[in-house]
């Protein structure tokens, strides 16, 4: 059975139907000029927290696509929302990757950003983030993530090794990789939490491998855009917060998850 897809468009109007082509260049004045997806397995009440977050605190023009991978008791809250918005509802789980390239189908904007459901927002991150990717040739940002304490996330990342992925067996390290103190800088790869991708460069690398169900997606479509001189930057400038659950380490479900991905990584096709 293939997903339900509701459109609305801004005031209540019909939205375009949107193909897969995304649009290439700067987006008409007034126009979108980000399409932001949100997964939500289950997670409608924290997906309401940032859309009121993108309401009040984000000037951007955005496009939104809503996904609810899961059954969900609680609603999507896009009665008030003031830009176009498509919801749509899974008849079966699907993974990280495979539900934003669905949403990506839809995207018709220069820029298109994945966001997980439990991202806070202080203050609009997108500004900070379209100047990292026009002042390098990047095909995605990150912004930096903090804890709800305040504390900085490991969310700028060297690949990982073998090494470094038995270092974390044996410790919880949640700080980045690079420094946080001299602006925009080139990385490895940026925590899927929050991304910021050229379209054309999301595009051109086919984007996210859906062989990845859960993790590790991030790190490979960062891997792939380097090779496609489309690297990763990571712009301090821009802030978001996250409540990260780290349920892979309680979870042994998600935790085969984790090491089937880490091995796919180092070691698969």
């Amino acid at each position: 059975m293939a997903s339900r897809v509701l459109r609305r468009g801004r005031a209540g109007r019909s939205a375009a139907i949107l193909s897969a082509a995304p649009a290439a260049g700067a987006a008409p004045a007034g126009a979108p000029a980000i399409t932001l997806s949100i997964v939500s397995h289950r997670q409608a009440r924290l997906a309401n927290q940032l859309l009121e977050d993108l309401g009040r605190r984000c000037a951007t023009p955005l496009a939104l696509v809503l996904t609810q991978n899961a059954a969900d008791p609680d609603r999507f809250a896009i009665e008030r929302l003031r830009a176009p918005v498509e919801v749509i509802v899974n008849a079966a789980a699907k993974g990280f990757g495979a539900n934003h390239n669905a949403a990506f189908a839809r995207c018709r904007t220069p820029y298109f950003c994945v966001a997980n459901p439990d991202i806070r927002l202080g203050a609009d991150p997108f500004p900070a983030l379209l100047d990292a990717l026009a002042a390098a040739r990047a095909g995605v940002a990150g912004p930096l993530v903090r804890a709800p304490d305040g504390h900085i996330e490991d969310s700028a990342r060297r690949f990982p090794t073998p090494a470094i992925l038995a270092g974390k067996l044996v410790r919880d390290r949640r700080e980045p990789d690079y420094p946080t103190d001299r602006g925009t800088i080139g990385v490895d790869w940026v925590a899927g939490m929050f991304m910021l991708f050229r379209s054309e460069a999301f595009a051109r690398v086919g984007g996210f491998d859906e062989r990845y169900f859960l993790y590790y997606e991030d790190a490979d479509i960062c891997r792939r855009l380097r090779r496609a001189e489309r690297p990763a930057v990571f712009a301090p400038e821009a802030e978001v917060i996250h409540d990260a659950r780290r349920a892979s380490r309680r979870n042994p479900r998600l935790a085969l998850h984790h090491a089937a991905s880490a091995w796919r990584f180092l070691w698969g096709p």
